[in-house]
């Protein structure tokens, strides 16, 4: 693309995801652009981001992750050999049987959430439905790791990674000096993690028994590589990915139902509660939410070796930048993008099939750890809070921020029918 339109578009102010659109209008699924010093090129293709992500995620590597100042070493930024056998640990506790074990401690905090709601119904208190969800989200994940459900004192110290990512987007990617503020939320958050290590390893598992923090210092016992350090960059990892994410999807599907209301009475008339025709229907609510604003938006990688992709050279060096959110909004693969639509994952052949297509929380090896506990804690919490109430937004935001997630750029005052 252009060098000069990219400085015009600039200097215009204008959003990056914008001009990565238009490169992608111009120049189709992997386009070349240079955003910086070193070349750039962009994977929207599904074949691409196949061949990047899931193929040769050897060869496309990632160099810095944006989140590297909070999360340390911890399995989101960790790579190499490090990375493999961190994510070959806490993969285990995400799937089949571990999934398992953190059904009632989202039933629990589904249900916590409910108590609250049905509080504000009857009083027709307004509150904010973006920090409603993240204390959900942060109370369900609290209680994976620890065995308890958070406490209003440790909410408020954690609410210092809520300020630490709105941050960390303005930080250089490799910052190691910081300004006072962000260096006083880190210390702040070091503090709270630094107590619940030191309680679990105390025998303290709480009330719904030992989590995975537990287990993190259990395999210190035969890992060295588990350190305090390590055990708290992993802990701050599990406590970024699986509250944020999950906070904001929910942010935006209660945003597009004041849009499109019709789709709550879709879901709720699919069949009685508790049936499975019901769960499918609020699943597709979740999955076109996440086509539209996917958890991960961007997916950052760093070319180590000559290739081709898609019939096009990337030369090692060359930055790669996997964007589903423009794969999400691709006419050719998903008819009317813009328009919310959950029936595309109801109706048979409403979506594409071909992989890469759709991938809200990454794909290939490094896709997102968390994906089924994601899944099951929004879907426990639709299928609760749907039928119970309607969401009156006080105004509503017309704007996405594109930072280390994407954010409505806005308040989300609400009061519930």
């Amino acid at each position: 693309m252009d060098p000069a339109l990219v400085k015009r578009w600039q200097a215009e102010g204008g959003e990056l995801v914008e001009l990565l659109g238009l490169a992608r209008e111009r120049l189709g699924g992997v386009a070349a652009v240079r955003l910086g010093p070193r070349p750039t090129v962009l994977i929207t293709d599904p074949q691409a981001v196949q061949h990047v992500l899931a193929q040769h995620p050897d060869q496309y590597v990632k160099r810095s992750h944006r989140a590297r100042l909070l999360v340390g070493d911890g399995v989101l930024s960790a790579s190499g050999d490090a990375w493999k056998r961190q994510r070959r640990f806490l993969q285990a506790q995400f799937t089949g049987t571990g999934m398992r074990r953190y059904e009632q401690r989202i039933a629990a905090a589904v249900e916590a959430c409910a108590e609250r709601w049905a509080g504000y119904a009857r009083t027709g208190e307004r509150f904010d439905l973006a920090a409603e969800m993240r204390r959900f989200a942060l109370d369900s994940i609290w209680r994976a790791l620890t065995g308890h459900p958070v406490d209003a004192a440790t909410e408020a110290e954690l609410a210092s990674i809520d300020d630490l990512v709105g941050a960390l987007p303005t930080l250089p990617a490799d910052a190691v000096e910081v300004p006072p503020a962000v260096a006083a939320d880190l210390a702040r958050l070091d503090t709270v993690t630094r107590r619940a290590i030191e309680a679990a390893r105390a025998g303290d598992a709480g009330p719904d028994g030992p989590g995975l923090l537990h287990d993190l210092l259990a395999a210190a016992v035969e890992r060295p590589e588990y350190t305090d350090r390590l055990i708290r960059d992993e802990l701050v990892t599990l406590l970024f990915a699986g509250h944020e994410t999950t906070a904001t999807t929910l942010t935006w599907l209660y945003l597009l139902l004041d849009r499109h209301p019709a789709a709550r009475e879709q879901a709720l008339a699919a069949g009685p509660e508790g049936s499975a025709e019901r769960r499918e229907a609020v699943q597709a609510l979740v999955h076109e939410t996440l086509r539209l604003y996917p958890s991960a938006w961007m997916l950052p990688r760093h070319a180590t070796a000559d290739d081709t992709v898609a019939g096009h050279t990337v030369a090692a060096g060359t930055d790669v930048l996997v964007c589903p959110w423009l794969t999400h909004r691709d006419p050719e693969l998903w008819p009317d993008p813009e328009h919310f639509d959950p029936s595309r994952f109801t109706t048979p052949g409403a979506r594409p099939t071909v992989t890469g297509a759709y991938l809200p929380f990454g794909l290939g090896p490094r896709a997102c750890l968390g994906l089924q506990f994601a899944l099951r804690e929004t879907t426990a919490l639709l299928e609760r809070l749907l039928p119970a109430h309607t969401v009156a937004f006080d105004t509503v935001p017309t704007r996405a921020a594109y930072g280390i997630t994407v954010r409505p750029d806005g308040p989300t005052t609400v009061t519930l029918g």
